[in-house]
């Protein structure tokens, strides 16, 4: 089956400052891919190249197999996107713009996304331009939504959004990944909340792709190891015991040291226990929001 999303050697210039550079992904139909990068890592312009907004300086960007700048308009059909920034006439009720959208698309689905509406609290007769931000977020996702695309592309849909409001939105698209087994696209800075339901991670970092894992995968192999080493002193702090599991931050700390590692291994571990020095050693899984932060943060290994 052909894939609903693939990057080929993506690049994008803007003069001589490079925002993406040669970015290769694909994203499984049925799957959840979550893109992740500080500001100003390329995300955007990632995005705007795949919707066929903007024509990349070099590669390709694919929709269901086809170049997505020189066939947007069928790819539309079959593509839900919910921008990062809310954009519709201020004058325009939620209901307006679904009347509109009906016109657009042959298979529109006007009541499912008035229930949706209801769902979120929305009034369906207020202007567009009195809504709330998170309002108008939520209306963005119904209208989405409103035509059952085979794939969803969020562009950091829950930025200005509630608890309330965030809850609702995974809702809906757990709804949808249950019931049609639609393909997601997100860029997001909610780590937390896309957690449980992404199945790939990619990371950019000042315009390269510097991780694309299955999420299971990435999970498995961080990990934060805490032990007591009656030797701290003699040691630097990314001693010798830790070479085996590629430590990404160590902190030494009054008890101990806690480290972050990229190369967990069940089997290294048993044998990092047996060390000596080492002692009342344990490794726990740790969030999507640590990885990242590992991976691209500010903070990097002593001496880089």
């Amino acid at each position: 089956m052909t894939e609903p999303i693939r990057i080929a050697g993506l690049t994008v210039r803007y003069g001589r400052s490079t925002a993406c550079r040669d970015v290769s992904l694909c994203v499984a139909p049925g799957s959840v891919y979550a893109l992740l990068g500080r500001n100003g890592a390329g995300k955007s312009s990632l995005v705007r190249c795949l919707l066929g907004e903007q024509r990349p300086s070099a590669g390709r960007t694919l929709l269901f197999g086809a170049d997505a700048w020189t066939t947007r308009k069928a790819a539309m059909a079959r593509i839900g996107v919910v921008p990062e920034e809310p954009d519709a006439p201020p004058g325009m009720t939620a209901r307006d713009l679904s009347d509109f959208c009906r016109r657009i698309y042959p298979r529109w689905d006007a009541a499912a996304v008035m229930a949706r509406l209801q769902r979120f609290g929305v009034p369906p007769k207020t202007p567009f331009g009195r809504l709330s931000k998170g309002q108008k977020g939520e209306v963005m996702l119904a209208l989405a939504l409103g035509h059952a695309p085979e794939t969803l592309i969020l562009d950091d849909p829950t930025l200005g959004l509630d608890v309330v409001a965030r809850s609702a939105l995974y809702d809906e698209i757990v709804g949808e990944l249950a019931d049609r087994g639609t393909t997601v696209f997100v860029t997001t800075h909610d780590l937390a909340g896309f957690e449980g339901i992404v199945t790939r991670v990619g990371i950019l970092e000042e315009g390269k792709l510097i991780l694309d894992e299955e999420m299971e995968a990435l999970k498995a192999r961080f990990r934060r190891i805490r032990y007591a080493n009656r030797l701290t002193e003699t040691r630097t702090a990314f001693g010798t015991e830790l070479d085996a599991f590629d430590a990404v931050r160590v902190r030494v700390r009054g008890w101990g040291i806690e480290a972050i590692v990229a190369n967990f291994d069940e089997a290294a571990f048993e044998r990092f226990r047996a060390i000596d020095g080492v002692d009342d050693a344990s490794a726990e899984a740790i969030p999507l929001e640590e990885i990242f932060l590992a991976v691209a943060g500010k903070e990097k290994k002593a001496g880089q």
